[in-house]
């Protein structure tokens, strides 16, 4: 269509093509992940994973937006019945005005009361607490990957890391085993 258009013809919104900008944007509803705790993977032992969306100021989806964002520190915590993220580190936009946000001020997370009673009673279990994992985009919405997660114990954390290995041993081998097979 565009190539049989004239100039001044009209064409709908919804068959022009998109322009630039909009990195964060995800295809087909898929996630865009813009940040990551990998040390929470390595610290704790995954029980249970949920997604929650995030109540966040302009300024704070802008930022986001740019990738610039840190869950190392971050936690989550129950209180009154709403669930909290906290010490996530979301710098302050760069072209904000008086209007920005501090880096880090807690978040409120968007659960259903099944999801958060569930987890306020096995958070108060001893060593379970819960974890982000995840920040995205998603639908052009902000979602939290929040984990209810055990705590390792060093020897824990040496056996997993000694099965990574194992693995990765493993699989290098079997390549060179087929890459030997295709010589042949």
């Amino acid at each position: 269509m565009a190539s049989t258009m004239s100039k001044g013809m009209y064409v709908p919104k919804e068959s022009q093509p998109k322009q630039g900008g909009g990195a964060a944007k995800a295809k087909d509803g898929k996630r865009k992940i813009v940040a990551q705790n990998k040390k929470a993977r390595h610290d704790y032992a995954i029980i249970d994973t949920y997604e929650a969306g995030l109540v966040l100021t302009g300024t704070e989806v802008k930022s986001l937006r740019q990738g610039r964002t840190s869950l190392t520190d971050g936690f989550v915590q129950i209180d009154e019945g709403e669930a909290w993220l906290h010490n996530a580190h979301i710098p302050e936009y760069s072209q904000g005005s008086w209007t920005n946000h501090s880096a880090r001020r807690k978040r409120k997370l968007l659960l259903h009361r099944e999801e958060i009673d569930k987890l306020e009673a096995k958070s108060q279990e001893t060593g379970h607490t819960i974890v982000p994992l995840a920040l995205y985009f998603k639908d052009g919405r902000a979602k939290a990957e929040i984990a209810l997660a055990r705590g390792k114990k060093e020897y824990d954390k040496r056996q997993t890391l000694r099965e990574k290995q194992d693995r990765r041993e493993s699989d290098r081998a079997i390549a060179a085993a087929k890459r030997k097979q295709r010589a042949q």
